[in-house]
């Protein structure tokens, strides 16, 4: 299928893990892609991108900078023109105990993984609006939008946040012809989730290398963690036109752990 032909498709954090993912997904189905993360990986993401034939603009971004989020959109229409679909996938986790987690920690996480949902939310608004057909955003939340896990308030906090923002935004815009609907990963085989298996392994009792991982994935229903091209399929769909009448969303996508 090439249901995104000519569409212009904007993923951040699409340098590698579920927003690679996606990226590659919406470039197999034809459109043209902005891919943005602060990493300079991004440009190596980007080549091997259009090594599948997809078209492909790379910009380091920081979702938490105004100024950088302004320059992201203005750059994707600049190159490709209106734009059709934004991906908000950027996000960072830290581990600590409560008395070791830095105000620092709280910050950084919030900015990016909340106040960066908002700001890329805001500007794809402004340029759909101006634009006049419509759009639709999709944000990744995560598991911990449903419900937090131990040593990591502040990265549940910056999830549940982003779920207020989808429900928000998707009641303000809706008559612009632009959908508002967050996505909720579990257990997804990225390198995130190898920080994750390491760090909380070594406070939870001292696991080895893929121990705690293996363990949760025995809760799993499904019995076996998620790949990125799962995660793709679902945001796909929810920007594709069978899912024009879905708004304000949040959906778990991680083999039946969260049943909410």
């Amino acid at each position: 299928m090439r249901r995104f032909a000519g569409k212009t498709v904007v993923v951040t954090g699409g340098n590698k893990g579920i927003g690679h993912a996606i990226a590659k997904r919406f470039g197999e189905e034809g459109a043209n892609l902005v891919i943005a993360s602060v990493e300079e990986q991004v440009h190596a993401a980007a080549e091997e991108l259009r090594a599948t034939g997809a078209k492909v603009l790379p910009v380091l971004c920081d979702v938490s900078d105004s100024a950088a989020v302004k320059r992201l959109y203005a750059a994707a229409r600049s190159e490709f023109g209106a734009i059709d679909v934004s991906v908000q996938n950027a996000g960072i986790i830290t581990i600590a105990k409560i008395e070791d987690l830095t105000e620092a920690d709280w910050d950084q996480t919030l900015a990016v993984n909340t106040k960066g949902v908002f700001l890329c939310c805001q500007e794809a608004i402004r340029h759909m609006r101006q634009s006049g057909t419509g759009g639709r955003l999709i944000s990744t939340a995560s598991g911990q939008a449903r419900q937090g896990f131990i040593y990591t308030p502040h990265y549940a906090a910056s999830k549940f946040g982003v779920v207020g923002i989808t429900q928000s935004l998707a009641k303000e815009v809706a008559t612009d012809g632009i959908t508002v609907n967050a996505i909720c990963p579990g257990i997804i085989e990225t390198d995130m989730w190898a920080y994750n298996d390491r760090v909380w392994g070594q406070m939870l009792g001292q696991y080895g290398p893929g121990e705690l991982m293996a363990e949760w994935v025995r809760n799993i229903p499904m019995q076996r963690p998620g790949k990125g091209t799962d995660v793709a399929g679902l945001v796909a769909f929810l920007a594709s036109d069978d899912a024009a009448y879905i708004t304000g969303q949040t959906i778990n996508v991680d083999g039946g752990l969260i049943m909410s």
